[in-house]
C-alpha cells in the first residue's frame, strides 16, 4: 500500500461490494457529505443515502450507497451499507416510480403515514436516478 492510498471496503447484507486501495472516499453521513484522506483521524458514524466516491490513483468509481454505518481509520475505511450499487445495477424507471409512490405518500399527510419511512425512500430513489446522470 502506497503512502498516500488507504484500503476501502464497501460490504453489503449480500456481498462485498467494493475492496481496493483508494487517494480518498467521499459519502454522505447523518451530519453531512464527508470527504476521506489517507492518515484521517478515527471516527465511526452514520452513512446517508447518496453518492459515494472512490477516487483510485487511476480514476474515479461512483456508487450509490444507502444507509448503514461507517468506520474510518488512518489506514483503512469500512462501509457496512444496507445497500450499494453501481451506476449499470440500477433500474432507473423503477426508481423513478419509487419517487412518484413515495411523493404521493407524502403529499396524502395520512395519519397513519411513517413520514421518515416515505422521506427515506424518497431520498432513495433521488439517489439511484442522480448517480444514472
Amino acid at each position: 500500500m502506497a503512502e498516500n492510498t488507504f484500503k476501502v471496503s464497501i460490504i453489503t447484507p449480500e456481498r462485498s461490494f467494493y475492496e481496493g486501495e483508494a487517494t480518498m472516499v467521499e459519502f454522505n453521513t447523518a451530519c453531512g457529505e464527508i470527504g476521506v484522506l489517507p492518515k484521517h483521524i478515527p471516527l465511526t458514524t452514520v452513512i446517508a443515502p447518496g453518492i459515494c466516491t472512490i477516487t483510485e490513483p487511476e480514476g474515479e468509481k461512483k456508487a450509490a450507497v444507502h444507509a448503514g454505518l461507517a468506520e474510518i481509520l488512518p489506514d483503512r475505511v469500512t462501509l457496512l451499507a444496507e445497500i450499494a450499487e453501481w451506476p449499470d445495477e440500477i433500474d432507473v424507471e423503477r426508481a423513478k416510480s419509487a419517487e412518484e409512490r413515495a411523493r404521493e405518500r407524502l403529499a396524502t399527510k395520512d395519519a397513519s403515514l411513517d413520514v421518515l419511512r416515505a422521506e427515506l425512500a424518497l431520498k432513495k430513489a433521488l439517489v439511484r436516478q442522480d448517480i444514472k446522470n
